[in-house]
C-alpha cells in the first residue's frame, strides 16, 4: 500500500505535469496541421522548423532546468547569450581570431558566469534571482562595451558550418512534383545529444543529488550531501549550456548586436515550467523542457503562419501558459501537503 501511495505521489508529481504537456502541444501541433494544411503546415520540414529555429533555446533551458531542480534561478542567460554572440562576431571579424579559438573563447564566457554566479550563490548564500539579475545587467552591459553597432559574420568556416545540412529520407514535393528531402543543420543534433545527456543525468549520482537538493535542502544536508559543492557545481553546468546555447543562437543568426537574445531568459525560463519543472525545486525533467521548447516553437509558427497577428501574440499566449501552469504547480504542491 506504501510503495503504491508513493507511485501514485510520483506521478501526481511529475508524470502528471509532463502529459498535460506532452498532450497540449499534440493538440496544439494538429490543430495547426488541420487548419494550414494548405500553408504546409504539415510537411515534415515545418515540424523539424521547430527545432532548427529552437536549438540554442532548448541547450539554454535544459541549463535551466538543471538549476531549478534545485531549487534555484538563472535570469541571466539571455545576456550571456548576447555576450556570446557579439564575442564571436567581434573575434572572428575585427580582431581577426582563429573561429575555433573564438568558439572557445564564447564556451568559457557562460563558464566563466557560471563559476562567479554558482559560488555567490552556493558558497556565500545570496539569493540567486539577486546574483543572476546582477549577471543579466553585467552581460548585456559588456555587450554594448564590445560593439553598440550589429557585427555580421563573414567567415567562411563559421558560414560553413552555419549552411551545412544533414538531409532526411523524407520530406515533401513541391507544385512541381519534384520531392525536396527535409533537413536538419549540426545545431539540432548539438541540442538533441544535450537533452539526451541531460535526461541521463537523473540516472547518475550527481543527478540524484539535484532531485535531493530541490526537494529538501534539510533533509539532502542529514544524508551527508554536500549541498553547497552541487549547487556550484549545477550553476557551472548551466553556465556552460548558455554559452554553447549562445553558440548555436549565433549560428542561426550570423550576427551579434545588443538587443540580441533579449527575452529568451524568460522563454527559457517559461519552457522549464511548463514542461513540468517545479519553480520550487525537486521535480522536472529535460523531456518535459524539450516539449516546451517545442510548445513556444508552436505557438510562434502558427502565428506567423496565420500571417495577420501580431508576432507579441507569442509572448501573450506564453504568459498565459505560464500561469496556468503556475496554477496547476500549486495545486499539486497542496495536495502533497494535505497528503503528509
Amino acid at each position: 500500500m506504501k510503495a503504491n501511495g508513493m507511485q501514485k505521489k510520483k506521478m501526481t508529481g511529475n508524470g502528471f505535469l509532463l502529459l498535460i504537456t506532452i498532450a497540449l502541444f499534440a493538440v496544439m501541433y494538429i490543430a495547426g496541421m488541420i487548419i494550414f494544411a494548405d500553408k504546409g503546415f504539415a510537411k515534415p520540414q515545418m515540424f523539424l522548423n521547430l527545432f532548427v529555429s529552437n536549438a540554442g533555446l532548448l541547450v539554454i533551458a535544459c541549463g535551466l532546468t538543471i538549476v531549478m531542480i534545485t531549487g534555484g534561478i538563472d535570469i541571466s542567460v539571455g545576456s550571456v547569450t548576447a555576450l556570446v554572440c557579439m564575442v564571436l562576431a567581434d573575434l572572428m571579424e575585427n580582431k581577426g581570431v582563429n573561429t575555433y579559438v573564438a568558439v572557445l573563447v564564447a564556451l568559457l564566457i557562460g563558464v566563466a558566469f557560471g563559476v562567479v554566479q554558482g559560488f555567490l550563490v552556493a558558497y556565500l548564500d545570496i539569493q540567486p534571482f539577486i546574483v543572476t539579475l546582477a549577471g543579466m545587467f553585467f552581460g548585456r552591459g559588456m555587450t554594448a562595451i564590445i560593439s553598440t553597432d550589429m557585427i555580421s559574420i563573414k567567415n567562411e568556416l563559421f558560414l560553413k558550418w552555419a549552411n551545412f545540412r544533414f538531409y532526411m529520407p523524407f520530406g515533401s514535393t513541391n507544385k512541381k512534383g519534384k520531392f525536396i528531402p527535409a533537413y536538419i543543420p549540426p545545431t539540432v543534433v548539438i541540442a538533441v545529444i544535450v537533452v539526451i545527456i541531460a535526461v541521463l543525468l537523473k540516472y547518475r549520482k550527481f543527478g540524484r543529488k539535484l532531485y535531493a537538493i530541490g526537494g529538501n535542502r534539510q533533509s539532502a544536508l542529514m544524508m551527508g550531501l554536500n549541498v553547497k559543492r552541487t549547487m556550484f557545481q549545477a550553476y557551472v553546468l548551466d553556465g556552460f549550456l548558455a554559452g554553447l546555447g549562445g553558440f548555436l543562437f549565433c549560428l542561426n543568426s550570423c550576427a551579434g548586436f545588443v538587443e540580441q537574445a533579449k527575452g529568451l531568459e524568460m522563454d527559457a525560463i517559461s519552457s522549464a515550467v511548463i514542461g513540468g519543472t517545479l519553480l520550487s525545486g525537486g521535480v522536472g525533467t529535460p523531456i518535459g523542457t524539450l516539449f516546451g521548447v517545442l510548445i513556444k516553437g508552436t505557438i510562434s509558427s502558427l502565428i506567423t503562419t496565420q500571417g495577420t497577428l501580431s508576432s507579441w501574440w507569442v509572448r501573450i499566449i506564453l504568459s498565459l501558459l505560464l500561469c496556468f501552469f503556475i496554477v496547476i504547480q500549486s495545486v499539486i504542491a497542496s495536495m502533497k501537503k494535505k497528503a503528509k
